[in-house]
């Protein structure tokens, strides 16, 4: 923890409701202390000279399987660690690491080497909780998970989960499955946020799952059904059902070739900033310049190829996960969506906070939140990440 106040000064301060021009913005512990349209006199503070740069809350990202060249579901600290100093460079000051379809072993393990890295994470992004995706998915709709370990939801196999784990705070699943619905119910029943997710849905199983719990979809668009026909009659998928449901929210890849521009801004143009989560879904060749990889744990993973700036199966059948990070998500949407720039910070930074209940600490500026914060230029290039308080990242001089 930075000891001595930390004030930015000549900032452009992005809120959900306007940018402060040469605002000044005050650090003190952990927390914001104040935020102001002026300057803040104090003595004895460490200054940062943001010289016209915009100053926003740090971005949050919900669903993120790896970086730097490690995976979550390597399960040991170092890659823990790593990933969450990866992510930091690129803004990122929160994050929840996301698991892969995989044994019941193998998660409870990841789990408890979750609880070990927390304690040690100083130098990246916080981790705010477990986001285990899968393995109670539909086959049809995989996508790069594990063919292997999908299974429908077994009432033993997930309440040994959360009777063993605190750390878990997201679910997501395929409604439709046999059992879903009281899997579903359990998980709510215990403050876990449940999220539909690779599943062949239509609209009406997708309105009986959201009246028990589910509230958020994953990655729309990305395996999941959109209209589809039955017997020659046409259905509105889980898609559709994620628009017309006003109180759903949804989180999407938005590295530009996941969604490309059009569906970038129909998502925009229906769900809106409040309810639309921006997330990289990045492997571990997210920060790297790495051509092939590994989706998942080194050794039983599946193999993938980077190519088109994406991770891909190596027959090219399906995407295998992002190679983003959270500063790019932000200028897509702004460039190739149109976006306003205080809507795209804050659907990467209050609005994921909103979605998994942190906003009371995280997720904008404002005396008494949680002083995570970066501070970016125009092209939404990353200069410095701060995360309660303390200077992570500091963009080195003379990068072009």
């Amino acid at each position: 923890m930075n000891e001595r106040p930390l004030k930015i000064c000549h900032a452009n301060i992005i809120t959900p409701h306007r940018i402060i021009p040469n605002g000044c913005l005050l650090i003190q512990g952990t927390s914001i202390a104040a935020v102001a349209a002026h300057d803040i006199e104090i003595t004895d503070a460490d200054i940062i000279d943001a010289a016209g740069k915009y100053v926003a809350p740090g971005f949050i990202d919900i669903h993120v399987h790896g970086g730097g060249g490690f995976d979550f579901m390597d399960a040991t600290e170092e890659a823990f660690l790593a990933i969450a100093e990866t992510h930091a460079r690129y803004g990122t000051t929160a994050l929840s690491p996301t698991t892969l379809t995989g044994t019941q072993q193998h998660l409870l393990h990841t789990l408890e080497v979750y609880e070990q890295a927390n304690k040690n994470n100083h130098k990246g992004a916080s981790f705010i909780g477990m986001h285990l995706e899968g393995p109670y998915f539909s086959i049809n709709q995989r996508g790069a998970q594990d063919p292997r370990y999908i299974r429908n939801p077994d009432p033993k196999e997930y309440m040994d989960v959360v009777s063993r784990s605190t750390a878990v705070k997201r679910w997501s699943a395929a409604p439709e499955l046999p059992g879903a619905i009281a899997f579903g119910q359990y998980l709510r029943a215990h403050n876990i946020l449940v999220s539909l997710a690779h599943t062949d849905a239509i609209y009406e199983e997708v309105l009986e799952a959201y009246e028990n719990g589910y509230t958020l979809a994953t990655h729309l668009y990305s395996s999941m059904l959109g209209v589809t026909r039955r017997n020659a009659i046409r259905y509105a998928g889980a898609v559709e059902a994620a628009f017309l449901l006003d109180g759903m929210d949804v989180e999407i890849i938005a590295d530009g070739i996941h969604l490309p521009a059009p569906l970038l801004k129909l998502v925009y143009k229906i769900k809106g900033a409040d309810k639309t989560a921006l997330i990289t879904d990045a492997m571990r060749a997210a920060g790297t310049n790495h051509t092939e990889s590994v989706l998942g744990h080194p050794e039983t993973g599946l193999k993938v190829i980077i190519e088109d700036g994406v991770a891909k199966l190596p027959d090219r059948s399906s995407f295998a996960g992002s190679i983003a990070t959270a500063d790019q998500l932000v200028r897509n949407m702004i460039t190739l969506a149109d976006v306003p720039l205080a809507d795209a910070v804050k659907m990467m930074s209050l609005t994921p906070a909103t979605i998994m209940g942190i906003a009371n600490k995280k997720g904008l500026l404002a005396p008494g939140k949680d002083a995570d914060i970066v501070i970016f230029d125009k092209d939404i290039t990353i200069h410095n990440t701060i995360i309660m308080g303390n200077p992570v990242y500091n963009r080195p001089a003379g990068i072009a």
